[in-house]
């Protein structure tokens, strides 16, 4: 075994900075940084000139590469996995990198993958290949360094720092004090509906780096394969690649910044927002006025089927409830029958397997759910589930011990 130490793939990816004015950029981040808060004027040239650079630095291309193999997503239109991706990059980065800072480089389409939502209907992703996805999350990293600090307060969703649970709790206190009317928004599908030229002029705002431009408008125009044909895009941030809920931010951002100039009490977790009023007269009032604003000034539509003016018990928000006075939050009734109707497929009386195989499938999912729903403040609701659960493990016991004689051994050697 060689006594030399391996080198990460992203000291890999970087070491073309040797030769190629790795001492220039490294100056150029030291002495003219950008100061965390961005400006909506343009930035300067010379910053707009290294930002590409800062995107392919040896650190930005270590946490990036970090970022994407722990999320484990599927291979995109080329096929490749992240282990043959290692390797494929080994190769050809410095090409890729030559590409990039040329601005020449070509995105491939994004494969379309299909997933169920949970109230019904199909959720569409886009999934970029794992070059472009490593590409896409050196780009987030950067420009969400820079365009984070100017977003709203009642922004949470795909921020640093921020969550679900914290926009809950705040919609929460909102209710408390005695705004337990909402407002509950639903974007018709918002990500397929983005206007490339309006996204893309609110982006120019703030970046100047011709590069970084035209790179962001081909990831935007780059495509998706379905059944096997590439289908152009004009519209839409497809779900699924990293810069995808930046993007997103990016545009609503107009509207958090118009409801709080209106004085509205709000949270928003990406493309799902509430407003919380006092009546539901000021309610209706609201609902009219902020979808007139969506739809003329952000070109977006709202789904009026599934948008409402209700009490907060009605409604739900991220998988959670509030009580009308605001004194819980709750399991919502959707979310809860979701979590019972997985448990009923995974522990199937005639799956065949010993009950250690069966619990197997069902842990993570358990663990995960609990992790996000025990921030409800309904603890004999979980109890409860807890005790469902064992319910349906001890019939599936029950079923496949099958006759009195095996089941009567089975209580005797329990004993």
């Amino acid at each position: 075994m060689s006594g030399t130490p391996q080198k990460t793939l992203g000291e890999q990816l970087s070491q073309t900075l040797v030769a190629e004015g790795r001492g220039e950029a490294l100056d150029a981040e030291s002495e003219d940084a950008e100061p965390l808060m961005a400006k909506p004027a343009p930035e300067s040239p010379a910053l707009a000139e290294q930002l590409m650079e800062e995107v392919c630095g040896r650190e930005n291309l270590e946490r990036a590469w970090k970022r994407v193999r722990s999320n484990k997503d599927s291979p995109g239109v080329d096929g490749m996995t992240l282990d043959a991706a290692k390797d494929y990059l080994r190769e050809h980065w410095p090409n890729i990198r030559a590409q990039l800072l040329e601005g020449t480089y070509q995105p491939q389409p994004v494969q379309r993958v299909e997933i169920p939502k949970p109230d019904g209907g199909i959720r569409k992703l886009g999934v970029p290949c794992v070059v472009d996805r490593l590409i896409q999350q050196a780009m987030l990293q950067v420009l969400q360094e820079r365009w984070d600090p100017t977003f709203s307060e009642h922004s949470y969703g795909f921020r640093p720092g921020r969550s679900a649970h914290q926009a809950v709790a705040q919609a929460q206190r909102y209710v408390a004090e005695g705004y337990n009317v909402v407002v509950d928004l639903d974007l018709e599908k918002f990500f397929d509906r983005v206007n490339h030229d309006s996204l893309m002029a609110r982006v120019a705002a703030r970046v100047s780096d011709k590069r970084v431009l035209k790179l962001i408008r081909e990831f935007l125009n780059a495509g998706v394969m379905e059944d096997g044909l590439v289908r152009p895009v004009d519209e839409g941030t497809p779900q699924g690649g990293p810069l995808s809920p930046l993007l997103s931010n990016l545009v609503l951002n107009d509207l958090d910044k118009e409801l709080a100039r209106r004085g509205h009490r709000f949270c928003r977790y990406a493309d799902d927002c509430n407003i919380y009023v006092r009546s539901r007269r000021a309610g209706e009032r609201v609902m009219a006025s902020v979808s007139r604003f969506l739809t003329n000034k952000l070109r977006l539509k709202v789904n009026e089927a599934k948008s409402a003016v209700a009490r907060p018990e009605e409604r739900k928000f991220l998988g959670f409830s509030i009580a009308n006075d605001g004194s819980e939050r709750r399991i919502a009734p959707k979310a809860f029958d979701k979590f019972k109707g997985r448990i009923r497929d995974m522990t199937r009386r005639t799956r065949g397997f010993s009950l250690q195989q069966l619990i197997k499938e069902p842990k993570p999912y358990i663990v995960g759910w609990r992790g996000y729903f025990g921030f409800c403040q309904t603890p004999r609701v979980l109890t409860n589930l807890e005790a469902w659960i064992r319910r349906r493990l001890r019939l599936y016991l029950w079923r496949q011990w099958r006759t009195r004689q095996n089941r009567f051994a089975e209580y005797a050697v329990a004993a």
